[in-house]
């Protein structure tokens, strides 16, 4: 089997099959939007990603509005909106604070397929570099059709990172989560003590809480 066949089979088996219909059937586009966003988390565990991947309505909403506006701007073919905004811009306006990346399809027909979808931003290496990147853990997806123009836009997002231990105005350090661990066990103090080591040489005490597993 060759490599682009089993791409293919591996979008097949998170439901990428779904296929745009008439504006009207509004559930049609509705499937191809989550099969967008199951295929991206194939992409991504392909690529080696261990981490999970969830719908932002802030990152769905500015995906709408370049989908909307390129829809409505035939002229419009990338990341650009009609009114000079980028895709950072669209993020910011509708209250998302992280960083955010954008791939765009655009097909002169009246629907598109998601194994079609899929196999034109895979195989454009700029579109594969954004949908591997580990660090994209939020997206948004829109899209739109007419008789003769379908667009699809989806948006990648990264939270900003959560800020990290701080003192209190009594200057005393503020109490952090325990380990959510739920099989602690001796292995878990060994641990403790080799994290704790490295923050103590930071000046950091107690150090951060251990990440979600």
């Amino acid at each position: 089997m060759s490599h682009r066949s089993a791409i293919a089979l591996s979008f097949l088996a998170a439901g990428a099959v779904s296929i745009m219909a008439a504006p009207p059937s509004q559930a049609d586009n509705s499937r191809l939007n989550k099969s967008v966003v199951s295929n991206v988390y194939t992409v991504q565990r392909q690529a080696g990603c261990t981490g999970g991947l969830t719908v932002s309505p802030q990152l769905q909403l500015a995906a709408q509005q370049h989908t909307d506006d390129m829809m409505n701007n035939r002229n419009l073919d990338g990341d650009l909106g009609s009114d000079g905004s980028s895709a950072q811009d669209r993020a910011r306006a509708a209250g998302y604070p992280g960083n955010v990346t954008e791939t765009v399809a655009i097909n002169p027909a009246l629907a598109i397929s998601g194994i079609e979808l899929m196999n034109m931003w895979y195989y454009n290496p700029g579109y594969k570099a954004i949908m591997s990147d580990c660090g994209n853990t939020q997206i948004g997806v829109w899209s739109a059709n007419s008789l003769d123009r379908t667009v699809v836009v989806a948006v990648y997002g990264q939270p900003p990172q959560p800020a990290q231990t701080t003192a209190l105005a009594s200057g005393a350090p503020q109490n952090v989560a325990p380990d959510p661990s739920p099989d602690y066990d001796m292995s878990d103090e060994v641990e403790y003590g080799v994290d704790w080591w490295g923050w103590i040489l930071r000046g950091v005490y107690p150090p951060p809480a251990y990440p979600s597993q």
